[in-house]
């Protein structure tokens, strides 16, 4: 059996030349010859780098939080049909790869999945996904998938306006907040109950439901800011970030607006200090870097990227620390602390052998980073 994978250090240990070659490229010192040999014994047989192939195109994934259930993530296909599948996989210590523990059916590709935020193992093991609507699912002790709700909000209506996202709020599991392209932002109330029989113990209804923004809304994101449960931001086509608060939906903050008015795909806040956020435009090689203390005015810009920006993730131990993935192959790891200097150059980099789609960190293994390009999902070791 292998030893533990989640026993890490802190940096990359394997590095190689600067190549196509998919692997990982170090701008940092690594750790030195004689304390790798010292720990040479105990370090053999981990890997760095664990590879899942999936039957489709990923592109939606992310981490379980839950203590009980580590190297855990699902995956969402993208086929472009009706009939799109949602797969949960698990890293075998004895196998040393990745094992498949249930796929489902999934109307449409996910355009986000999320696990329900509850490290203390309270609430049912929940999954969410976004796509036509807001599904919420179930995975029993026999990892059978079921599908406790499904939250729409124009029930009134034949037309669907799509999801782009959502967030589920860290503080408050029962809070779900979800972007669309019909402009708007909804909170979701879930209520959740105790599992009796086969019922559903999952319900929604809508809280609020606010026009965020003049165009489509591309993401929304709850902030650590003033207890964590109220605060959230969004992004969207018209090229602006906005702020709003729960206790306060008649008001909003517009703390960032594109100059050139290029749509904003993606936003993230700082995990360790809620002053920072971090986004990208469509089409750029840029990830810009707002300290809402001195909004309006990006306090950095990273511009190592040589093709597209598709994600972005902030280390959730770590509030200088930024991963960025991109179409160049690249995930970069970006120490921000000497802010509002300019920052040239990540202090890590890996190569991998496809176009990066979708990048997560792992908030209860903060030394694992999960990255996805073609039908390959890849976990790396930091």
């Amino acid at each position: 059996m292998e030893d533990d994978p989640s026993q890490v250090s802190l940096i990359l240990r394997k590095s190689v030349p600067m190549s196509d070659t998919p692997g990982v490229i170090p701008n940092m010192p690594m750790v030195s010859h004689q304390s790798s040999t010292s720990a040479k014994s105990n370090t053999t047989k981990r890997k760095e780098i664990y590879r899942y192939n999936a039957p489709w195109c990923i592109f939606s994934m992310n981490w379980s939080v839950r203590p009980d259930k580590r190297f855990r993530l699902a995956v969402g296909s993208f086929i472009e049909e009706y009939n799109n599948k949602v797969q949960i996989i698990y890293l075998d210590d004895e196998q040393g790869e990745f094992v498949v523990q249930s796929t489902f059916a999934h109307h449409y590709p996910t355009s986000k999945i999320m696990w329900i935020p509850d490290t203390k193992c309270i609430f049912p093991d929940l999954l969410a996904t976004s796509g036509d609507y807001l599904r919420v699912w179930r995975i029993n002790e026999d990892s059978e998938v079921k599908n406790e709700c499904l939250l729409n909000n124009n029930k009134n209506s034949d037309y669907c306006a799509p999801l782009t996202s959502f967030d589920w709020n860290e503080v408050d599991p029962n809070i779900i907040g979800t972007s669309s392209i019909d402009t708007t932002c909804t909170i979701w109330a879930l209520e959740t109950e105790q599992v009796i029989g086969h019922a559903n113990v999952v319900s929604g209804r809508v809280e609020s439901q606010l026009i965020a923004h003049d165009k489509e809304v591309y993401d929304i994101a709850f902030s650590r800011a003033g207890g964590g449960r109220d605060v959230f931001a969004s992004v969207g086509a018209d090229g602006s970030v906005r702020m709003f608060d729960l206790r306060h939906l008649e008001h909003s903050n517009i703390v960032y607006e594109d100059s050139n008015h290029s749509p904003l795909l993606r936003l993230a806040w700082n995990k360790q200090d809620a002053n920072y956020l971090a986004t990208f435009a469509m089409d750029s090689v840029e990830i810009i870097i707002l300290d809402l203390r001195v909004p309006c005015t990006p306090v950095a810009r990273l511009n190592n990227h040589r093709a597209f920006v598709n994600g972005l993730a902030w280390a959730p131990h770590s509030s200088c620390h930024l991963c960025t993935a991109s179409e160049d192959c690249q995930a970069l790891i970006w120490d921000i602390q000497s802010m509002p200097r300019a920052i040239e150059d990540p202090i890590l980099a890996y190569t991998a052998a496809g176009e990066i789609n979708q990048i997560q960190w792992s908030s209860t293994q903060p030394d694992w980073i999960a990255i996805c390009y073609n039908n390959s999902l890849e976990i790396l070791r930091v």
